[in-house]
């Protein structure tokens, strides 16, 4: 699909007038073009996407995700956590709520006055953080927020939003993909319950010990009866030997007493409710 450049001359413009994927943005109806990724700026940032929408705090994050507080105003970060009054599954349009968490990512050919002006717009409309991921020069990353200075955060360290995600996420999961997927398997985890791979790991043992221990007093009790039976009645033909080889416990305890007393095989099986 074709997006022909927007002119200034003969905006303003309005959030409604433009279509799901035209490359714009608005600011106080003026557009702002905004152009595809290259595959330096795309690879990052899917990587990071994924580990912001997995987080288990998380509703749903988005990508140029459109959001609009006011008619003149389309902005869409890279990445964005949608606000719960947009988390609606049914929910169509533009948000109208500021994200919480925002996240650009500058590359090569950044408009460094346009990404001033996107991060003052989207504070100023009620986001919490705006994280700016450097992807030229060392790996850094710019934390902006409405209540104090900016703060640089480089390689090694951590980036939280409380209130918004539920784990800190590592500086390089913003850039580097395998790092990334190690935060998602633990956010995914944690989605489902679980503390860590360890804790998946700690609680299959455990079962499985678990139905070992009772798979193997089934066989050593199943075992047993058949040894009885056939010191006092002779060798079990192959219907009574399958028969007593998947019945459960309980059922094994009786017949076992049973047989103490029984003068035929048919009175140790017969009359019981699991035989």
């Amino acid at each position: 699909m074709s997006h022909p450049r927007l002119s200034p001359e003969s905006g303003p413009f309005r959030a409604d007038q433009l279509r799901d994927g035209d490359r714009y943005e608005l600011s106080h109806g003026h557009p702002i073009y905004c152009a595809p990724a290259r595959r330096e700026h795309a690879a990052p940032n899917i990587a990071g996407a994924t580990v912001i929408d997995t987080d288990p705090e998380v509703a749903w994050a988005g990508v140029d995700a459109g959001f609009s507080p006011e008619p003149g105003t389309l902005r869409a970060p890279d990445v964005a956590v949608a606000a719960p009054t947009d988390s609606s599954p049914t929910a169509t349009g533009w948000l109208t709520t500021a994200p919480p968490l925002a996240v650009e990512y500058a590359g090569q050919g950044q408009d460094e006055a346009d990404l001033r002006l996107k991060i003052a717009e989207l504070l100023e409309a009620g986001t919490r953080f705006v994280w700016v991921v450097r992807l030229k020069g060392p790996q850094r990353v710019e934390v902006h927020r409405p209540d104090g200075p900016m703060r640089l955060f480089t390689a090694g360290e951590v980036l939280e939003a409380p209130g918004i995600l539920r784990n800190p996420v590592p500086v390089r999961a913003l850039f580097d993909r395998e790092t990334a997927h190690e935060v998602v398997l633990r956010n995914l985890l944690q989605r489902r319950g679980y503390d860590s791979l360890s804790a998946v790991r700690e609680e299959g043992l455990e079962q499985g010990l678990e139905q070992g221990l009772e798979q193997g007093r089934q066989a050593g009790e199943a075992a047993v009866l058949l040894r009885q039976i056939t010191l006092k009645f002779g060798p079990p033909d192959v219907a009574v030997r399958q028969r007593i080889e998947t019945a459960d416990v309980d059922t094994l305890l009786r017949w076992s007493e049973r047989i103490l007393t029984a003068q035929h095989l048919e009175e140790v099986l017969d009359h019981s409710p699991h035989g």
